[in-house]
């Protein structure tokens, strides 16, 4: 098992052989641990380019440079989005990413790409799941990115979301990361 990653871990000590870029999001970065922690995890993967929209354009939802990012994107095969479950959704830079970066090409410019959607949240089944407050499993708060996937014509994965997180848990779910990323 992976050992928590420290903030300083730059070594690539893993491997994946499908070009991937990973967009990670928080909009509280100062309070990170989760985030914070899973991309580390990720930095350490020869073949995955991490790029944390907070680091790269503050908070300014409207700076976003589109055509970079389109042609940042154009060159992986899996493009992967890291997030805390901001409000039974996705987070304020990863809606503006998206508007920015998908909403101006139609579909068809990311066909053949592979879409993994990695979330992590508070809640546990007492909010998701058929028995929990909201009646849905956490999977399925991101069926709109499902339904961007496959409206560009991409592979939509099964997402790999974390609820009811605890810090104490911060190895087992970098360990379950680095291995969903380096699959072939």
């Amino acid at each position: 098992m992976l050992s928590a990653i420290p903030a300083s871990a730059a070594e690539k000590i893993h491997q994946t052989q499908i070009k991937t870029l990973l967009i990670a999001s928080h909009p509280y970065p100062e309070r990170s641990v989760m985030i914070k922690g899973l991309q580390q995890a990720a930095e350490t993967i020869q073949g995955v380019e991490v790029r944390n929209l907070e680091t790269t354009y503050g908070f300014d939802t409207r700076d976003i440079d589109g055509q970079r990012e389109r042609e940042i994107t154009r060159l992986y095969d899996r493009i992967v989005f890291l997030f805390p479950t901001h409000w039974f959704n996705i987070t304020p830079m990863i809606k503006a990413y998206l508007n920015e970066i998908w909403g101006n090409v139609g579909p068809g410019l990311w066909q053949g790409k592979e879409m993994l959607v990695v979330s992590t949240a508070g809640g546990g089944s007492s909010t998701y799941g058929e028995t929990g407050r909201i009646g849905i499993r956490l999977e399925d708060v991101f069926t709109p990115m499902k339904a961007s996937a496959l409206h560009a014509g991409m592979t939509y994965l099964p997402p790999l979301v974390f609820q009811a997180v605890s810090a104490s848990n911060l190895a087992h779910y970098q360990t379950q990361l680095v291995e969903r990323l380096t699959y072939s």
